[in-house]
């Protein structure tokens, strides 16, 4: 017998503005689903959830809630007015014996339960938020962009949490790595329509365009019907008129069937203009160190940035990677150590707070602003990369409408913020982009604009971000802010970082075990080995201190940053190389410790 679902939408309305935001909508949600809602920024994600939530009235509809069953809504803004500290806010509404779920939750999002709310910063509401939903008794989670503000570690716990689950749960996340991961079924807003499809996040993008590709086949036959059926109605012989009112009301259909058809949004119209060549040294650091108070961040950092490399910073919330990008790039002075900047630098910054934007001030100042002096400009005029252009359009080109360019900043979402950011530093030419947390926020589709934006930009990128499928498609060197002042450079991007971590942390546990030739020798002597298996066991350290010598040569080579971007295939070769030497050990390893019990 089927399953009675948890939560059943039923042709769901809603319009802003005498417009569908989406109309006609019918979904479901079953116990124990795991499912990604995705849609361009601004096509009703965050409404939608809001609906099934119960928490936004629609314009028409129905919405059924299994009797017994609960919901729990994780909101953008949660309010925490009444309660004084986190943990009170996040365990309100279960008994004292369930506090130990609240405690677990914190412990493991890296959470103080005992901070005050009214002192607690975006990022920590945020996470007692999701501590407070995890801990809940309800069935179905609605989680509205839970990874923001949470760092790797603390985005791979909370991973693991709900791979673990039992409970359903609806996801929207701009963490592709995240949802792929998580989800099985997929639900896509698009142009007021709601699909589903049976499958998760990892095949959302060949769906996707598969859609659109039938959309644009099926929208060139109905043109060429419609071309076909006028010439007819104009050619026609009058004498058959009456009996063709089938065919002229066929024609009447049609066109009103290519009136209602909605376009495909388009991409914003994003581009990045490198300024005038910077030096090919762009920035050299040597032995930098700084801290503040007793907390270390960085200690005897050495490191060269050329022209041309994508430079990210990994690492917790209170690393310091802002910090460090602030050092690099000469904001901050490091407490020793020398930082020299190359000749001809041009920066664009993308600030993680949107600082550089006035909440207060609407679309059009922002861009028309003077930078010297500050003042919002009066003009109509944005001068982008040097051409002037109308400030409503190329508001356009960036998927803002002409009624939004007079309306303020702060009624933007946060992917609109994000796209209005974006809009700002790509009027101006540059040869160094520094991006402090560039994905929060963005739909797939302008995350991937992004990455192809960067990947043909000629100038060099300094990046912090904690979307590891991001920095996977974009960086080409990672420093990793690890803690107690270490900040390790490794070549690549995220996955690169985790592989070559995990066989530097191997090669260190096999050197803490030493072998001694002189007491294996002796051991021999008293033990029944073959004459091969003595000899064998006598040249197995030998062997075995090469192959861990060749792999600290390899891994040598390997931490050098420039080697991946300027020599590809010595690195790939490096990297094969290194793997082998590793497998090798692994084997030679294995057969000492063979020998070695049966010498006892």
């Amino acid at each position: 017998m089927a399953q009675s679902p948890i939560l059943t939408l039923s042709q769901t309305m809603l319009t802003f503005g005498g417009n569908p935001l989406f109309n006609g909508v019918d979904l479901t949600v079953h116990e124990a689903e795991r499912i990604c809602l995705v849609g361009r920024n601004g096509s009703g994600k965050s409404t939608l959830l809001k609906v099934m939530a119960g928490l936004a009235l629609v314009d028409g509809g129905e919405r059924f809630l299994q009797p017994g069953y609960t919901v729990a809504y994780l909101a953008q803004e949660p309010d925490f007015s009444g309660f004084e500290t986190l943990f009170d806010f996040a365990s309100a509404g279960l008994d004292e014996a369930e506090h130990y779920r609240v405690e677990m939750a914190m412990e493991g999002i890296k959470l103080n339960p005992d901070i005050r709310c009214d002192a607690a910063s975006g990022g920590e509401r945020r996470r007692a938020a999701i501590a407070q939903i995890l801990a809940s008794d309800a069935e179905l989670m609605l989680l509205d962009e839970p990874t923001n503000h949470l760092d790797i570690t603390a985005i791979g716990w909370l991973e693991n949490h709900l791979a673990q689950t039992r409970k359903a749960f609806v996801l929207i996340s701009h963490d592709r790595a995240f949802l792929r991961n998580l989800t099985r079924t997929t639900l896509w807003i698009d142009r007021g329509v709601v699909r589903r499809q049976n499958k998760g996040f990892a095949d959302f993008e060949e769906w996707r365009d598969k859609v659109f590709e039938d959309e644009d086949m099926q929208r060139h036959k109905l043109n060429r019907l419609i071309k076909a059926e006028a010439r007819w109605a104009v050619e026609g012989i009058s004498g058959r008129r009456k009996r063709n009112m089938g065919r002229v009301r066929r024609l009447q259909d049609m066109r009103a069937e290519k009136l209602d058809q909605i376009k495909q949004t388009g991409a914003a119209a994003m581009a990045f203009e490198a300024g005038p060549k910077s030096g090919k040294l762009v920035v050299d650091a040597r032995d930098i160190a700084k801290a503040f108070g007793e907390t270390e961040i960085v200690s005897d950092l050495t490191l060269k940035i050329t022209r041309g490399e994508r430079i990210a910073l990994v690492g917790p919330n209170g690393s310091g990677k802002t910090t460090l990008l602030k050092i690099l790039t000469g904001e901050i002075e490091p407490d020793s150590g020398t930082i020299k900047l190359g000749t001809n630098l041009s920066q664009a910054v993308f600030d993680q707070n949107r600082d550089a934007l006035n909440p207060e001030q609407t679309l059009w100042e922002a861009l028309t602003e003077d930078p010297i002096l500050g003042v919002s400009g009066k003009n109509d005029q944005v001068m982008v990369r040097g051409v002037p252009r109308h400030v409503v359009g190329y508001l356009k080109d960036f998927l803002f409408s002409e009624p939004q360019a007079r309306a303020k900043i702060k009624s933007l979402s946060g992917g609109e913020k994000a796209r209005l950011l974006l809009a700002r530093i790509m009027a101006q030419e540059s040869n160094l982009l520094i991006l402090d947390e560039p994905t929060n926020d963005l739909d797939v589709e302008t995350l991937d604009l992004l990455q192809e934006l960067i990947d043909d930009y000629s100038g060099t990128v300094l990046l912090v971000s904690h979307d590891r499928d991001f920095l996977d498609r974009v960086a080409t060197t990672t420093i990793a802010m690890e803690g107690d002042g270490k900040a390790i450079v490794y070549a690549g991007g995220w996955s690169d970082y985790q592989a070559q971590r995990k066989e530097i942390a191997k090669a260190a546990k096999i050197a803490k075990t030493k072998i001694k030739p002189a007491e294996t020798r002796e051991a021999v002597k008293a033990s029944g080995l073959s004459f091969k298996q003595e000899h064998r066991l006598k040249e197995l350290p030998e062997v075995i201190a090469k192959l861990e010598a060749d792999i600290a040569k390899l891994e040598a080579l390997m931490a050098d940053p420039a080697l991946f971007s300027e020599q590809p295939e010595k690195f790939a070769k490096a990297s094969d190389a290194l793997v082998a030497r590793h497998e090798m050990l692994a084997v030679a390893e294995e057969e000492w410790m063979g020998l070695e019990e049966m010498v006892g």
